[in-house]
């Protein structure tokens, strides 16, 4: 029996892991950060080789952990989770101070920060376990209090994108249609915006009417950028 779901049980901290290339920053959500050990203390990493941020903290050799709190908007976490540094400039309108690593230390929703010298890289398939020792921490506004994986997926009804080593691939639901059409209305998990069928979406050429398996493929939340994947239907 391999019952994935079960692994729920176990909470982790939401944060985001960043750092530089040629004076150019990247980061990315993940819920796979902990300390290993206490002296030097180090902390390890998972991160997806898909990540642009991971050939920055393979070429740097250095990351710093921004550590999320629960008050951090959906179109936040969006942005830094479901979008890739490929495309746009993730710092941009972004409050952060560069750290003695040279990567960006995120000062918007966050609780607290940690830089990591690199010192061990192990591969894991997807993914590699980045570890490293820290060379400083801090916290930022002890009166947040930190975002743990559960509260996100509890309590925030977020999801977890197929790049991160805590995903688990869900059946999709089977969703009654009207006529030929399914006109049923679907909600970005990320940020909360309703694709209403009946309205479309006229700001990006999307006519009302527009089912919602109609829309084009490369078509993306208006609100946070994330992409059809990211949608689930509302229950009528």
């Amino acid at each position: 029996m391999l019952d994935l779901e079960s692994l729920f049980n176990l909470s982790y901290p939401m944060c985001i892991i960043s750092s530089q290339k040629g004076g150019k920053f990247d980061g990315c959500i993940v819920n796979t950060v902990f300390q290993i050990v206490p002296e030097p203390p180090m902390v390890a990493v998972s991160i997806s080789k898909q990540n642009l941020t991971h050939e920055y903290i393979t070429n740097s050799r250095a990351f710093a952990v921004s550590i999320l709190a629960e008050s951090t908007p959906m179109g936040f976490l969006g942005k830094f989770g479901f979008r890739t540094g490929r495309d746009i400039d993730k710092f941009e309108q972004v409050t952060y101070k560069t750290g003695q690593s040279g990567a960006p230390i995120i000062l918007d929703n966050v609780v607290g920060f940690i830089e990591a010298e690199v010192i061990e890289s192990i591969d894991v398939e997807t993914h590699t376990l980045f570890i490293g020792k820290i060379t400083a921490c801090g916290t930022i506004d002890e009166n947040k209090i930190p975002m743990t994986y559960t509260y996100f997926r509890d309590v925030k009804h977020g999801r977890t994108p197929r790049t991160a080593a805590t995903y688990i691939e869900k059946k999709p639901k089977k969703i009654l249609k009207q006529g030929d059409k399914n006109m049923k209305k679907y909600k970005c998990i990320m940020c909360g915006y309703i694709y209403d069928p009946a309205t479309g979406d006229p700001d990006n050429d999307i006519e009302a009417g527009t089912a919602f398996e109609d829309l084009p493929d490369d078509w993306v939340c208006p609100d946070c950028g994330v992409g059809k994947e990211e949608f689930e239907p509302v229950d009528d």
